[in-house]
């Protein structure tokens, strides 16, 4: 009985090491694929479950990590619309697992950004929800216009906790920290740390004492 445990053990070692070793030449082979058609790209690792699309439109900075389960999509047509997008993501960039990026006009990442698991990120909607010719609520939202008027800018150093969501037109300033949990759909400004749903900064870091402190209420706010 023992002799059959070892000897199970042995082959289930042996095809966990040949599994790993296969594993390990095709991330190398995907991740040299993808560094041989982007723009920039250097020392990346991205994952062969990743699902990324428009390469031609997308450049990527030194030293760029994924987990699992990446989407980075430039979108360049939706039934009968064309566009021209760009997703500029610079160097240092960790992302986590199961995050999605989507542009139809553009998205810019920054320095050192780090970013957690289950994020979204888009410049885009499903139909104009502002303005002249809004959509209407009797048209499926899978058939509403994509849009491609608004951009997303996350600056140097900025950390996205888990399940934040960035809409379109959002600007994230540099050193900005943005708490679980929270929906930017505007300016952040730089060093502070924002939170809730839509995301509000609450904290500014204070370079005389080195502190984040608490960022007043407005005079008559809840």
């Amino acid at each position: 009985m023992l002799m059959s445990i070892m000897r199970i053990y042995r082959e289930n070692g042996a095809l966990l090491t040949m599994r790993s070793i296969y594993n390990r030449v095709v991330r190398r082979l995907f991740n040299y694929c993808i560094e041989r058609k982007l723009s920039g790209a250097e020392n990346i690792s991205v994952k062969p479950n990743a699902v990324i699309s428009g390469l031609s439109h997308i450049s990527i900075g030194k030293n760029f990590i994924a987990g699992d389960y990446l989407k980075l999509e430039a979108v360049t047509r939706f039934r009968d619309q064309v566009f021209t997008p760009r997703i500029v993501i610079k160097d240092n960039v960790s992302i986590n697992d199961f995050v999605h990026i989507g542009a139809t006009s553009y998205i810019e990442i920054g320095n050192n950004v780090l970013m957690a698991s289950k994020i979204f990120i888009s410049d885009h909607n499903h139909g104009l929800y502002r303005g002249e010719q809004q959509a209407r609520p009797g048209t499926p939202p899978a058939e509403r216009p994509l849009t491609d008027d608004q951009h997303v800018i996350i600056g140097d150093n900025v950390w996205l906790g888990e399940f934040v969501s960035v809409l379109p037109g959002s600007v994230i300033g540099a050193g900005a920290i943005i708490g679980s949990n929270s929906v930017v759909s505007g300016v952040i400004p730089p060093e502070t740390i924002a939170v809730g749903a839509p995301a509000r900064a609450v904290k500014l870091f204070n370079h005389d004492t080195l502190q984040w402190e608490n960022i007043p209420k407005k005079s008559g706010s809840l």
